[in-house]
């Protein structure tokens, strides 16, 4: 995916370039009178230029950053239709069809992919396999931002893991400023509290300033593979704004928890789980955005 976009990137920022620096050459080589109005393909040039620079910030994180390639899919996908238009009206001869082919038409499938593999990784599939990973397989892939395997820690003591919400979601907020009475609740049972979110390590930290927060080690799964193998899939509709999600949300503003930007997948659905020696002990899934972590329930539905 990134060499496609560096490739793409490289290719809009050339072409730009050239459009704009040598604005009658398209029409040279393509047997078309010259524009009478230059200036406007020279914006041309400046637009699909901007565009490159657009992908390369996204070859950087192709999945974070897949706004930038679908916009671009647009673009190439309804480019080619005003160009046929253009053609068979006769505004435009056929000897300039070979611009859309190196513009548009040879992007189609590898930026087809992009998206297709980006709403996969959305859905928690990994990259290397079909299948979502197994709790089991998922507990030996990810670390604690303390260094150690989920695996190896679940080895040592039952691990509580909350899977956040969006950071910018009023009741990840919510949770954030009671982790306080959650890691107390934790300790008392003999547990250790870890966090889940979906950002980055180094973009974490920017939610995770709290003293309290700090204290409590935490797992970033950027493509949800985590949340997924722990049997945590998006929302729908009710799920994220339902009546039930509005009215909490509000008690929630009331309290101060206010809302913030969107850092993370706003679908994702949050939950809670035991997980002891690579096993689910007891699981509590969300069945709404507004539902918040409840230990002691969750601890004593371990102990059945």
């Amino acid at each position: 995916m990134r060499t496609v976009l560096i490739a793409a990137g490289l290719y809009n920022l050339a072409f730009g370039v050239w459009t704009v620096a040598w604005p009658s050459l398209w029409f040279e080589w393509s047997g078309m009178p010259l524009p009478e109005y230059p200036e406007v393909w020279q914006s041309v040039g400046m637009i699909v230029g901007v565009f490159g620079i657009g992908y390369l910030i996204a070859s950087s994180n192709p999945i974070r950053h897949w706004p930038i390639i679908f916009v671009g899919f647009l673009g190439k996908l309804f480019g080619p239709i005003g160009f046929i238009k253009a053609v068979t009206t006769g505004a435009l001869p056929l000897s300039c069809t070979w611009i859309t082919v190196t513009n548009d038409l040879i992007w189609w499938i590898p930026f087809g992919l992009i998206l297709w593999r980006v709403a996969q990784a959305k859905a928690g599939r990994p990259f290397d396999r079909q299948e979502p990973y197994t709790p089991t397989e998922a507990a030996e892939n990810y670390h604690l931002s303390s260094g150690e395997s989920l695996r190896d820690a679940s080895r040592e003591q039952t691990i509580v893991l909350v899977f956040l919400r969006h950071f910018g979601c009023t009741f990840t907020r919510q949770i954030l400023r009671s982790l306080q009475g959650l890691k107390e609740e934790a300790d008392r049972n003999g547990a250790r509290l870890v966090l889940v979110h979906m950002l980055r390590e180094q973009e974490s930290q920017e939610y995770l300033t709290a003293p309290s927060a700090q204290s409590i080690p935490h797992i970033a799964d950027t493509n949800c593979e985590l949340y997924r193998a722990f049997g945590l899939g998006k929302g729908g509709f009710f799920e994220i704004f339902g009546p039930q999600v509005w009215f909490r949300g509000m008690l929630a503003l009331f309290k101060g928890c206010g809302v913030g930007h969107l850092a993370g997948d706003g679908l994702q659905m949050p939950g809670a789980f035991l997980y002891r020696a690579e096993k689910i002990v007891a699981a509590q899934p969300a069945k709404s955005a507004s539902d918040l972590p409840d230990l002691p329930r969750l601890f004593s539905k371990g102990s059945e």
